[in-house]
């Protein structure tokens, strides 16, 4: 039987990372199912789904904690998905003058309607004229059946006047 494990993996960045994982969990007999991968101010993170065989998963999570010299990996047996909810994917994209607080005044927009972040990604650059800190993010959501995407728009509008908020469905 089986197992799917969630790794988180985090260290200094450098060449030959992403293969010393996959060396590791091939010698146990791993998949790699699927994975979240990034540079940031010089740390290498992810995320990792991996299956492996319920007899083998000491022996992966004993060949991952080799790389401790290289990379902090801990593993997560992986839950099971939340039951379906009548809901949609959305895809968010907002720009806007950076401030202090603001993905936590997004996220506590979002919470509070029962939206779920299932993806999110945010840069900080400089405004193209001004050059003053213009902040991005893409995420995808999923925004519950009954919640319009024209009420979510206005509570996310509500942050800022110069915020854009573009949402977008698969549809």
């Amino acid at each position: 039987m089986r197992e799917s494990l969630v790794l988180t993996v985090i260290g200094p960045d450098r060449t030959g990372l992403v293969e010393a994982l996959a060396e590791r969990i091939s010698a146990a007999g791993g998949n790699w199912e699927a994975s979240r991968m990034a540079h940031l101010a010089g740390q290498f993170a992810g995320i990792l789904l991996v299956t492996v065989d319920r007899a083998r998963t000491d022996e992966l999570v004993g060949g991952l904690r080799g790389l401790g010299g290289v990379l902090q990996v801990t593993a997560h047996p992986a839950g099971e998905a939340p039951g379906a909810i009548e809901a949609q994917q959305v895809h968010l994209e907002l720009t806007g003058d950076d401030r202090v607080g603001i993905v936590r005044d997004v996220a506590r927009i979002l919470a509070e309607r029962a939206v779920n972040v299932e993806d999110f990604e945010s840069t900080v650059s400089s405004a193209p004229m001004s050059g003053e800190p213009l902040f991005s993010a893409r995420a995808v959501l999923r925004v519950p059946a009954a919640l319009s995407l024209a009420d979510l728009r206005a509570s996310l509008e509500t942050l800022g006047s110069e915020l854009m908020v573009d949402l977008t469905t698969d549809a």
